[in-house]
């Protein structure tokens, strides 16, 4: 690819994010003008969710600029005696981020170090490449701050986050469970490596990263609003790093992905506020069972993105909450619309010097999605949980 197609793409890529941005504030307006009670009934409903990942990202930012994520990768990749351990290992660790730190912040973190980890191996990357992507969708039905659509359902459920791991614990484990064993399986060929060759990996600074990767992680467990006081930590942290100058502004603009999260919370309160005026979403929810709910919630994240799809669908009291968010969380595995995830994953991969398809990351997908939905609405059925 020549110099003038690379500077096409990226400035395809960088006029992507400003294009939601304006779609989102032209949502925003004409909601307000509208019907400017019900816009402000679904603001209310949405500013929690995205004011809580904002302070997730930036933790998860000081604690990649300490070496957390890396060293962990590094470590992992030592351990692990065969491409089969690497990958249950790093299903394990795409788990704990995503459930602690939210999915985007697993994929734009970890991806990086997952492709570096699986070069070290020698070969092999393709698993932990699709994996951190779909593992890190299907991993967060775990607690409240793992995925924004949780939050903004759970709008009109007051739960903690111990409670809402009482109630979906078991679903989410087996939707990981699934989701990992259809990409190990189509990527089996990728699984076979070596550990030879491994580089010496610098050893994390054990400080203000690891410090407020905690202090959020109680924070979602034992809050039923922890949005404030995570966010609260998150700009602390990274205001410490920018006044010690190991920061700069710009990049943490930058990582943050202001303008997706921007049009995303437009789009999200013009949906949410059509919801409210229009009866038609929550009349199909209505008359629809667990298994037709979690249907309804995938497509529908599938073709607007799974925030604005959980802004609509959960305009009024959903009847079966759970359902519907096994629906928005496992639903965006089918394509990059889904979620906000799929853009920070390509631009985390890319920046790691790796190839993603969409593709490719969506035919796994769509036989992910299927086996895993009806794996977690099984359990969910089973444990008498709507």
């Amino acid at each position: 690819m020549d110099g003038s197609s690379h500077q096409n793409q990226a400035l395809k890529q960088n006029s992507v994010p400003w294009l939601l941005a304006s779609l989102g504030l032209i949502g925003l307006i004409a909601s307000f003008a509208a019907n400017p009670t019900d816009a402000r009934s679904a603001a209310a409903q949405n500013w929690s969710p995205f004011v809580l990942v904002t302070g997730l990202i930036l933790i998860g930012l000081v604690a990649n600029d300490d070496g957390l994520f890396a060293a962990a990768g590094h470590q992992l990749a030592r351990l692990s005696s065969s491409g089969v351990v690497l990958f249950a290992g790093a299903t394990v660790m795409i788990a704990v981020v995503t459930a602690v730190l939210n999915l985007d912040t697993s994929v734009a973190f970890l991806t990086p170090v997952l492709v570096y980890t699986a070069r070290s191996r020698g070969e092999g990357e393709a698993p932990l490449l699709y994996g951190c992507l779909l593992l890190s969708n299907a991993g967060s039905l775990f607690l409240p701050g793992s995925n924004l659509t949780n939050l903004i359902v759970l709008g009109h459920v007051r739960l903690s986050g111990a409670s809402f791991l009482a109630h979906m614990w078991a679903p989410a484990l087996v939707a990981l469970i699934v989701t990992a064993g259809v990409v190990a399986v189509l990527e089996r060929r990728s699984l076979r490596v070596s550990n030879k060759g491994l580089t010496h990996a610098d050893r994390p600074t054990l400080g203000l990263g690891l410090l407020a990767v905690v202090a959020s992680a109680v924070l979602v467990l034992v809050l039923h609003s922890p949005a404030l006081p995570v966010a609260v930590v998150g700009v602390v942290a990274i205001g410490i790093r920018l006044a010690a100058g190991k920061d700069q502004p710009r990049h943490v603009v930058q990582v943050l992905g202001a303008p997706f999260l921007v049009g995303l919370f437009g789009v999200a309160v013009a949906l949410g506020t059509l919801g409210r005026v229009w009866d038609g979403p929550y009349t199909l929810l209505a008359h629809l069972n667990v298994w037709g709910t979690a249907a309804v919630a995938a497509v529908t994240s599938a073709i607007v993105n799974n925030l604005p799809a959980a802004s609509l669908l959960a305009a009024r009291t959903p009847d079966r909450p759970f359902a519907l968010l096994i629906g928005l969380n496992l639903g965006p595995n089918l394509f990059v619309t889904g979620s906000l995830a799929w853009m920070l994953w390509l631009r985390s991969a890319r920046s790691a010097g790796a190839q993603p398809s969409v593709a490719r990351a969506s035919r796994i997908g769509v036989l992910a999605v299927p086996l895993s939905m009806v794996a977690a609405i099984g359990v969910l059925v089973a444990t008498g949980v709507k």
